[in-house]
């Protein structure tokens, strides 16, 4: 059933994207979060694991909730429409894709993409930012959802989501974040273990990169994220450019490696070419999770 759940999602996903950002779940979960904050707040360790923990239970409680009641509906074919149609919303393909691409036209929409400073990016810089925001993104928002869907069903593709959004809110090293995201950012670290690295070794193989599949692991473990280097490095490979480099985050220069040994001055051709990989994925996933029902 979940990998019949899965193939609906994703197609779901791929055709209409995203709903309206009113009523998509990550909102909700934000929201909790900045709650949270607003009037729990403290640094504190022991704080941010509370945070983690009860928005990990109340995701849980939400998504089981739901599933309990489409599971007394009697027609099989409303129960997969409904699970498919929950299920899609923990996908962010076509967004993904769709807001990297606008980055060619509109440049400074890549403030939306990256928690770094943008106000002084160079062409270069931005379409740089917009490829490393999109392979780490097919990580976060493609690639992992899908696979704890498949695995744990809808309950685990929510809970990866919580996880994920707990990470990108307040998983910071910095003097606001480094004590009360910490558990939040280990979290994360685990949950992405596995798709990081699945994800490099996709994006290595489907674009014919012996370089990439060989060598993303040895640029990826420079990266400060156990995880997040992985797909950068290996989408760096493969397109043969150069990522990474002196980054400035809330008004400090933070000195991180490059990922990559390709040119340095990245080109618009270049986000194309790293979005052509979608197409590539979509073909191959949707293929392999058709024989997978059908065997």
């Amino acid at each position: 059933m979940s990998i019949k759940i899965g193939l609906f999602a994703y197609l779901i996903d791929r055709i209409f994207g995203e709903f309206s950002s009113k009523k998509h779940p990550v909102v909700y979960m934000g929201d909790y979060i900045q709650w949270f904050e607003a009037n729990f707040y403290k640094d504190s360790i022991w704080r941010g694991a509370v945070l983690t923990i009860t928005l990990i239970f109340i995701t849980l409680f939400t998504s089981h909730s739901i599933t309990i009641y489409i599971d007394y509906m009697q027609n099989v074919y409303i129960q997969t429409l409904l699970f498919s149609i929950v299920a899609s919303t923990t996908i962010s393909s076509k967004m993904l894709h769709d807001s990297v691409k606008d980055i060619i036209k509109n440049p400074s929409n890549i403030k939306y993409l990256v928690s770094r400073d943008t106000e002084n990016l160079t062409k270069s810089d931005i379409n740089r930012a917009a490829i490393e925001s999109y392979a780490e993104n097919l990580s976060d928002g493609v690639v992992a959802p899908l696979l704890y869907l498949i695995l744990f069903g809808i309950d685990g593709a929510f809970i990866y989501k919580a996880i994920n959004t707990l990470d990108s809110m307040v998983g910071y090293r910095n003097g606001k974040y480094e004590k009360f995201g910490k558990v939040s950012a280990i979290v994360d670290d685990i949950a992405n273990y596995i798709p990081a690295r699945v994800t490099a070794v996709i994006i290595s193989i489907l674009f014919l990169s012996r370089k990439a599949l060989f060598n993303f692991y040895r640029y990826g473990k420079r990266h400060d994220s156990p995880n997040a280097g992985l797909p950068i490095s290996a989408m760096a490979l493969a397109i043969d450019v150069k990522l990474g480099g002196d980054t400035s985050y809330f008004g400090k220069l933070k000195q991180k490696p490059y990922f990559g040994d390709g040119k340095a001055n990245i080109e618009e051709s270049d986000i194309l070419r790293a979005l052509s990989f979608g197409k590539i994925f979509d073909i191959v996933m949707i293929s392999l999770l058709i024989i997978s029902l059908i065997i």
